[in-house]
């Protein structure tokens, strides 16, 4: 797998040499480029944003330098997006979400650290980008193939979730952009959406970071460690939490000593008897689903859970005779 990654700080992405990462980029599994933003600008001071239109505090990634990076990344032409084109509907609807507010943040945000050129306001958030393109206009655009994907950090975005880290897992080449000050200007992945490229837009939760390098080293790992090759033991994967159609979070672990400051490992994992240890785990797995993540409870096929998943199920509190579990009242 080939991943690109644009920062303004390129040398964050250093730690990516170190344990697991480092030893699969030195078997060939991966290969990383990181990339300086600030090496398409043309000016003196190398400055990558300016103010917002319309005005606000901070300051917004300049397009026109995104641009020249990301065409040259990913060997395009510069191309007019007329203003009935896919990309100006898609600008143009999602300009404020659901709620009719303004979308604000890019899981970035804050002045840059090296108070060079860019004249951001200290503690500001990132600001928003385009989110999900309307359905009408996904509609329109080509059809995702995985062979390269443009991916930004946006807490405006949907959460990225294991689902999505195992569909990437399968690409050929990750692009990244990371966000900084007041985000990045929201015509950058409306364009390249409209040029054909896939483009995602992804969240790694409700809150906001100074810059999306985080966020990228967090979906970085999520997403290579699943790769062939990349786990020492492959095995360690498969019960994890997230993992899987029917996922749940996964029951708690356990090494030696059996007894340890008075705390005793529970008798059954030291029974040997495997069939009762694999119950004794799923059930810890439904019941810590149950308290922690319901969500993913209300997720379940109830036709694939087993009988004794039903049973520990109903023992919980749920209804399990529809297609999936509900919760049924507390009385």
């Amino acid at each position: 797998m080939q991943i690109d990654i644009v920062s303004v700080f390129p040398e964050y992405f250093d730690v990516l040499n170190l344990s697991l990462f480092g030893k699969a980029q030195s078997k060939g599994l991966v290969s990383v480029h990181a990339h300086n933003l600030r090496d398409w600008t043309h000016d003196v001071h190398h400055s990558v944003d300016d103010t917002p239109v319309g005005g606000g505090a901070g300051m917004v990634m300049k397009p026109e330098v995104w641009a020249e990076c990301l065409d040259d990344l990913l060997g395009l032409e510069p191309q007019a997006i007329t203003a009935d084109s896919d990309t100006a509907t898609a600008i143009e609807t999602n300009t404020t979400d659901e709620s009719g507010e303004t979308d604000t943040a890019d899981n970035t945000g804050d002045a840059d650290e090296t108070g060079e050129t860019d004249t951001a306001t200290q503690n500001s958030t990132l600001d928003g980008t385009l989110t999900d393109t309307p359905s009408e206009a996904r509609r329109q655009t080509p059809a995702r193939n995985l062979e390269t994907v443009l991916i930004f950090p946006n807490p405006s975005a949907p959460l990225f979730t294991q689902r999505d880290a195992t569909e990437l897992s399968h690409a050929k080449r990750l692009v990244f952009g990371c966000g900084r000050y007041e985000g990045y200007d929201a015509r950058i992945p409306a364009y390249y959406q409209a040029q054909g490229v896939d483009v995602r837009e992804y969240s790694i939760g409700d809150y906001v970071l100074n810059g999306g390098e985080v966020a990228v080293s967090v979906m970085l790992e999520a997403i290579t460690r699943l790769l062939p090759g990349f786990m020492g033991n492959p095995e360690s994967i498969v019960e994890e939490s997230y993992t899987g159609s029917e996922a749940l979070l996964e029951h708690r672990q356990y090494t030696r000593p059996a007894v340890w400051r008075g705390m005793e490992v529970p008798d059954v994992l030291l029974s040997g008897d495997h069939g009762k240890v694999d119950r004794f785990r799923r059930d810890e797995a439904l019941a810590r689903t149950d308290a922690i993540r319901p969500d993913l409870i209300e997720q379940l096929d109830c036709a694939l859970l087993s009988k004794a998943d039903r049973k520990t199920l109903m023992a919980l509190g749920w209804e399990v005779s529809a297609e999936h579990p509900r919760r049924l009242k507390r009385g």
